[in-house]
């Protein structure tokens, strides 16, 4: 990586250098071996995301925008993000997005405006947060419609929010106080300041601090979005621009000077074939498939590159740079970058005192003008004598604020540098063709590749997809896209939708809309404020009493009643309400049965709890000698667990860990029940195992009562388990997901497009299996050995191996896991979630997000939350690894996952103690209360808690 420009906040990375300006390009050294994906420059900061995903900040920290607090004179990474796979990065003028690799945007930095989208009252957010799932517009009608919704929480680290809908963000771009957001559906969100209008929502809102869509540009198939200081800019995959926002020197080259509150079409540009667009504090470039660039806007200090200091209300072409084929162009604040490919070199223009411009001066310059350096032209040559290493191949160009950036690689390995002239899987969100079709209709029913029932699904996700499939692309028609000419190709879109409803093609009606079985996937239907507008507890019993005596006059409609509303957390909810329900009726019958035996002496008295008393040295063995002698009414009493030794009362915490110790052992897979897969690092049951079918039901007796007792336990089951229990059939993704090799070789071959498959594969219907250090061939149908695997079967052979793995050589050890399991948990309830679902609420989730845990603790005696332990106590907590936070949770709340229904059902409590500095923190994990003693100073504080953590076994009387 090289750089040049302002270092004054350290905002190059480059460490503890003297020089506030760097004059030309630098090498970093921190970037040797590490290939960077993008970077975002701010006003004084800059992000910088691998190739692994990992973020890295450095710069002015000030207001958070770094978020962490470590150095910021070079690049230190975001640990907040370490789970995430992070793709690309925009920068404001001091806030920060990411986009991950699964279409969630993180947010961090200056809030003043809403610009981060949290819906947060705080001026700054230092920590990386997950903004809102975003409405789609379906929602905004239901929204329109009367539909109140639930108030979106918000805080300072990561985490998932519940929303309407999920919404596949595939670009991010910050103006200076406000942000963009571009869905895989085409359609553009916006929020934080509206002064000049820049969110393009009208003149009626100031600032917004949610995303907002802007429905004035449904429809239309969008390939990139871009942000200035305080104007924005969309570009169609037909090269149309529409621009809204700050104009104040012409920077929407709409030939005047007016703000715009709504888009606007750029029309002057609308021949050019535009397929990038940047913009600069108050200036715009724009990259035309030829390779030539337009400028407009602002331009006294020369970063229009026309040889002048005047500012231009319309665009005009960079005529020096014309007889060059430009292919990247980059704008900083108040300067531009272009790149050429056939020489090598980065030209630069505009604004130079802090040396941004790479020229070794810290003059203007007001044409482009070559930026210092040995560079290298893609494909050139490289003589053998001369030192490779000093020689520059640039892949990437990167500029904001007032420093600029060059990914570039060695000459002896410099591959194709990045061409924004060309299709980006990046920039582009659709790509859908007749040969995808065609290939797509030669499947038999049921038998289309995921990746192309996706493809397939996402073209009709919106109206602007389905608008942006058949838009003439195989030539340059629909960049003349205009009143009298669509873009469209509409012969193409005849042909289609003429094959898809011929019957010939049965497999549309199941793929075109659904992924998991359904014609419409299931979530479609969620009505996630259900629980914001009901008391659905009290609805699930007035439908239960709806069952049991038939619809009573008094008795309203229930929304029970239609149970497809339902999501995951919902469905949560009215599993524990009917968990309840039975636990207290267990509890009742239990309370008759000894009132009758105090008058009838031979009806025994019982306890009204199921009481597990258990040695930790054996607790398996006593565990499962206790469970085998209990009746089956006794299941649906509440869980007691009494620890031999231990005098501890439980109230839920001992039950916690005792769930947490014995599925740490029966799941082991030394000891045979169950194979670990390395690949995947999840486990599944053994075939081989010595064990008899008593110990797996009592693993799914155990799994029961985790779930009937609100408690999470720790199963690294894949999918297919939950499928299973809720009698669907897994498939060939649930082996991709627990054997990734083999889940990918059997896609292979069913994506062999030739006819020699058998010749190509020399696969018959057998299984290779191991066997205590032996092979063993297993026979996949009858006379498997003898049958060989071709292109008419291969389909028969895959399902008959998914078949064996998941089902026939585990079946009578997954019965009794699965009887074991509906003992306890069972009914109609458990039916209604999907797998995903189930799973989910089984094992809990990791969407950590710590501020939120600090927001909802509560404190008790002396303490609140400004006193001066409970201050240093959080400053400590946030500064601990991501192993430490995640140890804290299991020494405070038994498990270090989070519940489906988020974090903010973990409800701490924090309390003062007796007794001096010298006492450890203590645990109540019973009622998820910390005992803390009142230290004053922060390291003894960080000593003690992390001594308490590291020893979260056991229970005693305080």
């Amino acid at each position: 990586m090289l750089c040049w420009g302002n270092a004054s906040f350290g905002q190059l990375g480059l460490g503890g250098i003297d020089e506030e300006i760097v004059l030309e390009p630098r090498k970093s050294d921190f970037f040797i071996n590490k290939k960077v994906r993008d970077v975002g420059c701010g006003l004084r900061h800059t992000v910088f995301v691998l190739d692994d995903g990992t973020v890295y900040t450095c710069g002015c920290n000030d207001l958070g925008q770094l978020g962490h607090e470590k150095s910021r004179k070079k690049p230190e990474q975001v640990v907040a993000l370490d789970a995430q796979n992070i793709v690309a990065v925009s920068c404001g003028e001091a806030h920060t997005l990411a986009l991950n690799d699964k279409g969630q945007v993180y947010a961090w930095g200056l809030d003043s405006d809403g610009q981060l989208g949290l819906l947060g009252s705080e001026e700054c957010i230092r920590v990386p947060s997950c903004l809102p799932k975003i409405m789609s517009i379906d929602t905004l009608v239901r929204t329109c419609s009367g539909l109140s919704f639930g108030r979106i929480r918000s805080g300072g680290s990561i985490r998932n929010i519940k929303s309407l809908s999920d919404i596949q963000i595939v670009q991010v771009a910050c103006g200076y106080y406000h942000s963009l957001a571009l869905s895989k559906a085409s359609e553009v969100f916006c929020w934080g300041q509206n002064k000049y209008g820049q969110l393009g929502l009208g003149i009626d809102y100031k600032k917004q601090t949610s995303p907002q869509l802007i429905k004035s540009l449904l429809g239309i198939p969008f390939m990139q979005i871009a942000a200035g200081g305080a104007h924005s800019f969309v570009l169609t995959l037909s090269g149309a621009i529409f621009g809204w926002g700050r104009n104040k020197f012409g920077q929407l080259g709409l030939n005047d000077e007016n703000d715009r509150y709504v888009p606007n079409l750029l029309k002057s540009l609308r021949t050019q074939k535009i397929v990038y667009i940047c913009c600069g504090e108050d200036h715009t470039a724009a990259l035309t498939k030829e390779g030539g660039v337009f400028t407009f806007g602002a331009g006294g200090y020369g970063q229009l590159g026309h040889n002048s200091t005047s500012h231009e209300i319309n665009p005009r072409k960079v005529f020096e740079l014309m007889g060059s084929i430009v292919t990247q162009i980059a704008c900083g604040r108040q300067h531009t970058s272009a790149f050429v490919p056939s020489s090598g070199r980065i030209y630069s223009f505009g604004l130079g005192g802090n040396g941004q411009l790479g020229t070794g001066s810290t003059s203007n310059r007001k044409s482009p003008f070559t930026v210092k350096g040995n560079w290298f032209p893609y494909n050139g040559q490289c003589p053998p004598d001369i030192d490779s290493e000093e020689y520059f191949c640039v892949k990437r160009i990167f500029s904001g604020g007032d420093q600029s950036f060059s990914h570039y690689s060695n000459p002896q390995n410099c591959g194709p540098p990045d061409d924004f002239r060309c299709p980006d899987p990046s920039r582009q969100i659709w790509t859908v063709n007749e040969a995808l079709i065609q290939k797509w209709l030669s499947y038999p029913s049921g038998r289309v590749p995921v990746e192309i029932a996706n493809e397939i699904d996402g073209t009709f996700s919106s109206s602007g997809c389905l608008n942006g499939s058949f838009l003439a692309v195989s030539n340059d028609d629909h960049y003349r896209t205009g009143t009298r000419f669509s873009g469209v190709d509409m012969n193409a879109a005849r042909l289609l939708f003429h094959k898809l409803i011929q019957p010939d093609h049965p497999q549309i009606s199941q793929q075109v809309n659904e992924k998991t079985g359904q014609i419409i996937q299931y979530d479609k239907f969620y009505i996630h404020e259900v629980q914001e507008l009901i008391d659905i507890r009290n609805d699930y019993i007035n439908w239960v009493q709806q069952q049991a005596y038939g619809m009573l006059a008094d008795i309203p409609v229930t929304i029970c009643t239609y149970p497809f509303v339902f999501d995951a957390q919902a469905k949560t909810t009215l599993l524990q309400t009917d968990a309840v329900l039975q636990m207290q009726m267990a509890i009742d019958q239990a309370h008759r049965q000894n009132v009758s035996s105090l008058f009838l002496p031979v009806i025994e008295s019982v306890n009204p709890c199921l009481i597990l008393v258990v040695r930790r040295e054996n607790i398996v063995g006593d565990a499962m000698e206790v469970l085998r002698k209990t009746k089956n009414i006794d299941y649906k009493k509440p869980l007691k667990v009494i620890f031999v030794g231990e005098d501890a009362v439980d109230a839920g915490g001992v039950r916690k860990e005792f769930f947490l110790l014995i599925m740490r052992e029966l799941l082991d897979p030394k000891y045979g029940m169950f194979r670990y897969y390395e690949d995947s690092r999840l486990i599944w049951f053994s075939d081989k195992t010595f064990e008899d079918s008593d110990l797996f039901h009592l693993i799914g007796v155990i799994c029961g009562l985790a779930i009937y007792n609100f408690t999470i336990v720790d199963l690294h089951f894949p999918l297919a388990l939950y499928k299973k229990l809720l009698k669907k059939k897994p498939s060939l993704d649930d082996l991709k997901e627990l054997m990734p090799d083999v889940g990918r070789s059997m896609q292979q071959l069913l994506d062999y497009p030739e006819d020699d498959v058998e010749e190509t594969f020399c696969l018959n219907f057998t299984i290779t299996v191991e066997n205590f250090g032996a092979t063993e061939v297993k026979e996949l149908v009858l006379n498997g050995a003898d049958t060989a695997v071709n292109k008419q079967n291969r389909h028969e052979f895959v399902d008959a191996y998914v078949d064996y793995i998941f089902n026939k050589s585990v079946a009578s050890l997954f019965d009794a896991f699965h009887a074991g399991f509906h003992k306890v948990c069972g009914g109609k309830v458990l039916q209604l979630f999907q797998p995903n679902e189930l799973q989910a609420m089984v094992i809990g989730n990791t969407n950590y997000d710590w501020k939120e845990l600090e927001k909802n603790t509560e404190y008790k005696g002396e303490y609140w939350a400004e006193h001066p332990t409970i201050k240093i106590f959080w400053e400590v907590f946030h500064e601990l690894p991501l192993e430490k936070k995640k140890q804290f949770l299991l020494f405070l709340t038994g498990s270090d996952r989070i519940p489906i229904l988020g974090m903010k059902s973990l409800k701490l409590v924090i309390q003062s103690t007796g007794g001096g500095e010298e006492y450890l923190p203590v645990s109540h994990t019973c009622f998820n209360l910390l005992d803390l003693p009142k230290y004053t100073e922060k390291e003894t504080l960080r000593s003690k808690l992390i001594q308490a953590i590291d020893h979260n076994e056991g229970f005693s009387l305080i």
